[in-house]
């Protein structure tokens, strides 16, 4: 089974608030977010988002240019129905963020809740940061988190790979400042914790 299909049956056939991803609202992602200092006209990605609420509470705090990118369209439909008439305020992409097309310097914002730990092959991480790298603008904002060095070794039955704040900063090179990185402990559905690290940084302005 591939990548698609196997997140095609997770979300067809588990409610999207029983994974053990789920969190009502994602705090953490949304101060950081909030931390930029930039408006609500800011144009923000969230990359293999799913079905997260995270797009609800950016729509509820008047955020006007939104792009939520999955590989499943079966969780994108989740997310959209959730919605309803608010989902036509957001712009629905579906594909693989290592070989999905963005425009040049589109994001002010780049947003990744825990796709990038299932990058387990180097050409894989290489073409995501490509992928950041040109669709960034100069200066933008690059929010990813991961799973930490004590955090799970699998999600969903696939492996991942976990980091410490250096070692997931040393993955996108000196393009990007690393200017914080928080750890959290999510405490999933059925109770249990998975420890988390979150990157933000900034793209250089050249």
């Amino acid at each position: 089974m591939d990548h698609k299909q196997h997140w095609e049956q997770i979300y067809s056939t588990k409610p999207s608030d029983a994974v053990s991803w789920f969190q009502g609202h994602a705090d953490l992602s949304l101060r950081l977010i909030h931390n930029t200092g930039l408006g609500r006209d800011a144009a923000i990605i969230d990359v293999g988002a799913g079905a997260s609420t995270l797009v609800d509470d950016l729509l509820a705090e008047g955020y006007t240019d939104l792009t939520v990118l999955d590989l499943s369209p079966a969780a994108l439909m989740v997310a959209k129905q959730r919605l309803a008439k608010h989902a036509e305020c957001v712009r629905w992409a579906e594909g693989d963020v290592t070989r999905a097309e963005f425009p040049a310097h589109r994001f002010d914002i780049w947003h990744d809740r825990a796709v990038f730990h299932f990058l387990t092959e180097p050409a894989d991480r290489q073409a995501y940061v490509e992928q950041v790298v040109r669709s960034v603008r100069p200066g933008g904002h690059v929010i990813v988190a991961t799973f930490a060095e004590d955090g799970p070794e699998k999600c969903s039955g696939l492996p991942v790979v976990r980091y410490q704040p250096e070692s997931l900063h040393a993955e996108f090179g000196d393009a990007f400042l690393l200017v914080g990185h928080e750890k959290e402990a999510h405490h999933t559905p059925s109770g249990a914790v998975q420890q988390f690290v979150y990157c933000y940084c900034r793209k250089a302005d050249c």
